[in-house]
């Protein structure tokens, strides 16, 4: 397993979240559930931590409490291959959530999502600036990310 992981906090959805996130993505399971004991800020015996895996990245959900809100300035970034696989990570996070802009979501929990295309980097490097601007222009018109646009937009001025 991974020595560096991300830890959600959450104040008491960490088990649901969990469930949630690995319904939606392939190779996802709970490796582990631990509970708070007699003394602990939480009630004994309610989950304190759920520890999960998505499509072989490692995370830790913690009800801590609700002293802490998310906040787009830490973000998932999930990259997808095609535009089926966009539409369905969309579809099944925005569940509850609110879309935002540019392939961003907020969940029904409060975590940021980058849904995007594994070509977004092709899209904004090299030398042909007015190609790049183009594809940065119709991003910034989208919220769910379109990768025909996008790559239309970037080779037809």
């Amino acid at each position: 397993m991974q020595n560096i992981y991300p830890c959600l906090w959450f104040d008491d959805q960490a088990e649901e979240a969990a469930n949630f996130y690995v319904s939606i993505f392939k190779n996802a399971k709970i490796l582990d559930t631990t509970h708070y004991l007699e003394g602990a800020p939480k009630p004994a015996g309610s989950v304190m931590t759920v520890e999960f895996i998505l499509d072989g990245q490692q995370f830790l959900a913690l009800n801590g409490g609700p002293q802490f809100k998310f906040s787009p300035a830490i973000s998932m970034v999930a990259k997808c291959e095609t535009q089926a696989d966009i539409d369905y990570l969309w579809e099944k996070l925005l569940v509850g959530g609110q879309e935002v802009q540019c392939g961003w979501l907020t969940d029904k929990f409060g975590v940021s999502w980058q849904v995007v295309p594994n070509a977004i980097p092709k899209l904004f490097s090299g030398n042909d600036e007015a190609a790049k601007q183009r594809a940065f222009a119709a991003m910034m018109k989208m919220k769910k990310l379109d990768i025909a646009m996008l790559e239309h937009a970037y080779k037809n001025s």
